[in-house]
């Protein structure tokens, strides 16, 4: 994969958290995903096409995350799995991956983007669009870690 979609990525995901939502996050170690297990309990999971380029990039949050998140972006807690979890999910993904589509734009990169997918529920399945393989980036919030899952062939 590409690192300078993973760098627009990470930039995208810092600039959300420290302008949006006012937390500090710390990347943790990527590593190969062997399933297509969630780790969290609502996922958003959005595709990315560009010429000789076709993937996928999801989000996946524990809801202890997505309480964190909320009271920091929203100033209201979002304690359980439901339609407003699903709804935080979706928007920090294209929140993601528009900031990511318009750096890969400034260096002649052009990404086309869909409406995510959202997904919920202890053990749901994150399917990516294409047979590439997933690499899984836990981000961490505190105490607590969330999931991006890059796919891209």
């Amino acid at each position: 994969m590409d690192i300078v979609m993973i760098n627009a990525l990470l930039h995208s995901l810092f600039t959300i958290f420290s302008t949006m939502v006012r937390l500090k996050i710390q990347p943790g170690i990527p590593s190969m995903k062997e399933d297509s297990l969630a780790k969290g309990d609502v996922s958003a999971l959005i595709a990315m096409n560009a010429d000789g380029v076709h993937g996928s990039v999801a989000l996946s949050l524990p809801l202890s995350v997505v309480s964190v998140i909320s009271r920091g972006m929203l100033d209201q807690e979002i304690s359980s799995v439901g339609n407003d979890a699903l709804d935080l999910a979706g928007e920090l993904t294209n929140m993601l991956v528009g900031g990511a589509k318009r750096i890969l734009a400034e260096k002649g990169h052009d990404f086309d983007m869909h409406t995510p997918q959202l997904l919920m529920g202890e053990g749901h399945e994150i399917v990516h669009l294409h047979a590439g393989r997933t690499v899984l980036f836990p981000v961490n919030i505190g105490e607590d870690e969330f999931y991006i899952e890059l796919n891209f062939v």
